[in-house]
């Protein structure tokens, strides 16, 4: 019986989760409701708060599933190596990260996975010698915003590049002056 009402859960919070992909897609974060995706994903409103509680929630469920991408965190390894992972993944993940990340996203959603993402930079600074400061700041908003430049542009279709084209732009916007940055400390 554990393994069915573990299933029965599972399809529940995908169906939810599903529903409020399809509706931002359709009509915007901002413009969707929690009834909205109680009739898409056809749960009943108790059912619905028995596993999140509100929209919000939902979104950031949903982020974690194209955040999940983070590799340990070296010091010896190449600079950023998380970005070509992620770029492969929101190719396979394109309608998700859409409605996540592109401009019918709403704001909320675009400052979480901006704060998901200056936590791994961030990190990955710090494993490198880098020193927390404001200058330390200043660098990981330039690395984020590039990225999530990128990011957000090929997700809406405005940008036409394969992941590794993404990603060796990436590295030659950002890692000269992070190599500078790191070399400094």
């Amino acid at each position: 019986m554990p393994g069915n009402l573990d299933r029965r859960v599972r399809r529940t919070r995908q169906a939810i989760q599903r529903a409020l992909v399809e509706l931002i897609l359709e009509k915007g974060y901002e413009a969707v409701t929690v009834t909205d995706l109680i009739d898409r994903a056809d749960v009943g409103r108790s059912t619905f708060y028995a596993h999140f509680d509100g929209k919000q929630a939902v979104l950031f469920s949903n982020l974690s599933e194209i955040t999940f991408l983070h590799p340990p965190i070296s010091a010896d390894g190449p600079l950023f190596a998380f970005s070509l992972a992620m770029f492969e993944h929101v190719l396979e993940q394109r309608d998700l990260v859409r409605a996540l990340l592109g401009r019918r996203s709403g704001r909320v959603v675009m400052a979480h996975g901006e704060q998901l993402l200056q936590d791994l930079v961030r990190d990955e600074l710090l494993a490198r010698g880098a020193r927390r400061s404001a200058s330390l700041e200043l660098v990981v908003t330039c690395v984020v915003g590039a990225f999530m430049a990128l990011l957000s542009r090929w997700v809406d279709e405005e940008l036409t590049a394969t992941p590794a084209e993404l990603d060796a732009a990436f590295h030659a916007a950002v890692g000269p002056g992070v190599r500078a940055m790191l070399a400094q400390a």
